[in-house]
């Protein structure tokens, strides 16, 4: 089978290891590598968790500070954040797969009937929400400060 879409590598893109880490780091706020493998992370080699920080630093992910000849790393995301943008990226490539925006929508609409129904309840209030928010910022740019009427 073909596939349509393919999600491509990211900085919410995460190994086994790199989620591991970054788990211990949010749960102890900030760590060094020794710090990790003498707790959380005691079956790893040393060098293994130096390198995985590194690339979690390098996807900006994480923070670091010079601490003697060794570094402090700190997460820059916290869980939700990293969350908000794994989906945020995923429903991108959903709409952009299909030529008709409403074809992706309407799976998504399904998809969250059947797992919840008080979901879609929430999605419409998310939507309402952010068409107020748009009309409201449509009128502050066109210098109109009258209120926009709601379509219902």
């Amino acid at each position: 089978m073909k596939r349509i879409f393919h999600f491509r590598a990211s900085s919410a893109e995460l190994g086994p290891l790199e989620e591991r880490l970054l788990e211990a780091l949010w749960t102890r706020g900030n760590a060094t590598v020794r710090e990790l493998i003498d707790e959380p992370c005691q079956n790893l080699a040393y060098t293994t968790v130096m390198t995985t920080l590194d690339r979690l630093f390098k996807k900006k992910l994480l923070s670091r500070e010079a601490e003697g000849r060794a570094f402090r790393y700190t997460p820059l995301v916290t869980r939700a954040q990293l969350h908000r943008d794994a989906a945020g990226e995923a429903f991108r490539q959903l709409l952009n797969a299909s030529p008709a925006g409403s074809l992706p929508l309407s799976y998504l609409v399904e998809i969250v009937s059947e797992r919840d129904a008080k979901l879609l309840d929430d999605l419409r209030e998310l939507v309402e929400a952010k068409r107020r928010e748009l009309r409201h910022n449509g009128s502050c740019s066109a210098g109109d400060s009258s209120p926009s009427k709601e379509k219902s």
